[in-house]
C-alpha cells in the first residue's frame, strides 16, 4: 500500500491528467455515439464534442473572470472598510477590557515583511503551477480523443484477460459501470447548475454584490458534505456585513445558504442522483482529505468522483460488495425492512416524468 501511495504521488504529472481525461470521456461517450448514428465519422464526432467543452469552459470563464475582476478592483476599498470595523472593535474592546489595540500601521508592516520574506517561494510555486496547468491543459484534449476514438480497442484488450464464456458477463459489467458514472457524473453538474441558480436569485435579490461570483462558488463547494455550505458562505457574509454594516442582511446571506443547502441535500440531489452512486459523507470527506493530502487542490476536485468510481467497481463483484456497501449511503428503506425500497416520493417522481423516465 505504502508503494502505491508513492507511485500515485511521484507520477501525478501522468495521472491526474488521465484521471480528468478518463471522466471527461465517460461524460462525452453518449454525445459521440449519438454524432456517429446520425453519420458523423468518429474523427469528427470526437473534434466536435470537443469543440462542445471547449465553448462550455469559456463561456463559463467568462462569467466566472468577468465577476472575478471586478471583485478585485472592489478589494482596495473592502480593505478599508474591514480596517475601520478592526478599529472599532478593538476601542471597544479596550474600553470594555482594557485591551491594548494594535496600531493598524503595525498590522501593515508586519504583512508586508511576511510577503517579502515569502514572495520568493510564492513567485516559484506560481510559476510552476501555471507550467503544470498549462501542460495538463494541453494533454487532456489529446487524451480525451484517444480514449474515445480507441475505446472499442481498449474493451477487446481487457476481454483478453478473460475466458469467452465470461466475456458476456465482463461486458455487462463494463457497460453498467460506464452508465452509472455517466448518470453520477452528470447528475453532480446538474445539482451545481440549479444550486448555482437558487444561490445567485436568492443573492440577486438581496443586492449582494458579485452575486454571481459567490453562487457559483458556494455551489462548487456544495458537494463537499456539511462543511461546503460554510465556507461557501463565510466570504459573501463577511463581504455583505463589511459593505452594509447591516447584520441581517448578512443574517439574510447565511438564510440563503442554509435554504438552499436545505433543498440541495434533501430534494434535489436525491431526485437527481437517485440511489445510483450515493456517497456517504464520512467517505466523501475522508476522500477530499485524502486526495488532498495525495494530489492538492487536482486530488481534491477528482476525489468526490473517483470514490463514485471505485462505490461501483466495488458493487459489480462479490467479493468486494462490503466495501462498496461501506462507502454508500444509507439506502431507502435499510432501517425498516417491511418498507419499500429505491420507492421515488413526489419529487422523484416529478423528475421521472419531466425527463420521460417510466
Amino acid at each position: 500500500m505504502s508503494l502505491l501511495v508513492y507511485v500515485l504521488h511521484k507520477l501525478d504529472g501522468i495521472i491526474l491528467p488521465l484521471a480528468f481525461s478518463a471522466l471527461l470521456a465517460v461524460l462525452l461517450l453518449p454525445v459521440c455515439r449519438r454524432l456517429e448514428v446520425w453519420g458523423l465519422s468518429r474523427i469528427l464526432a470526437i473534434v466536435v464534442c470537443l469543440l462542445l467543452v471547449v465553448a462550455l469552459l469559456i463561456g463559463l470563464f467568462y462569467v466566472f473572470g468577468t465577476q472575478l475582476m471586478q471583485f478585485r478592483n472592489e478589494i482596495p476599498l473592502f480593505q478599508q472598510k474591514l480596517a475601520l470595523y478592526f478599529d472599532q472593535i478593538q476601542q471597544m474592546l479596550s474600553s470594555r477590557f482594557g485591551f491594548q489595540p494594535i496600531s493598524k500601521d503595525q498590522v501593515i508592516d508586519q504583512s508586508l515583511e511576511t510577503l517579502k520574506n515569502r514572495a520568493g517561494g510564492w513567485l516559484g510555486t506560481t510559476l510552476d503551477t501555471t507550467t503544470s496547468v498549462l501542460s495538463v491543459v494541453t494533454l487532456i484534449p489529446i487524451y480525451i480523443f484517444c480514449l474515445l476514438y480507441y475505446r472499442d480497442h481498449m474493451r477487446q484488450f481487457l476481454f483478453r484477460f478473460v475466458t469467452p464464456d465470461k466475456r458476456t458477463s465482463v461486458l455487462n459489467t463494463m457497460d453498467n459501470i460506464q452508465t452509472v458514472v455517466q448518470a453520477y457524473i452528470s447528475g453532480l453538474l446538474t445539482v451545481i447548475v440549479i444550486v448555482a441558480i437558487l444561490n445567485a436569485i436568492g443573492l440577486l435579490i438581496l443586492g449582494v454584490k458579485f452575486a454571481i461570483f459567490f453562487a457559483i462558488f458556494a455551489s462548487v463547494l456544495a458537494v463537499i458534505p456539511f462543511i461546503g455550505i460554510f465556507i461557501g458562505a463565510a466570504l459573501p457574509t463577511l463581504i455583505t456585513l463589511v459593505e452594509t454594516g447591516s447584520p441581517l442582511k448578512a443574517l439574510g446571506v447565511i438564510g440563503v445558504f442554509t435554504i438552499v443547502q436545505f433543498l440541495e441535500g434533501n430534494f434535489i440531489t436525491p431526485t437527481i442522483t437517485g440511489s445510483k452512486v450515493s456517497i456517504n459523507p464520512m467517505a466523501a470527506i475522508i476522500a477530499l482529505i485524502l486526495g488532498g493530502e495525495l494530489w492538492g487542490t487536482p486530488g481534491m476536485i477528482l476525489s468526490i468522483p473517483l470514490t463514485a468510481v471505485l462505490k461501483v467497481i466495488f458493487d459489480a463483484s462479490k467479493s468486494t460488495e462490503p466495501w462498496g456497501f461501506l462507502l454508500g449511503d444509507v439506502a431507502d428503506g435499510e432501517d425498516d425492512p417491511d418498507k419499500p425500497k429505491n420507492q421515488p416520493g413526489f419529487f422523484g417522481r416529478m423528475w421521472q416524468q419531466l425527463s420521460g423516465k417510466s
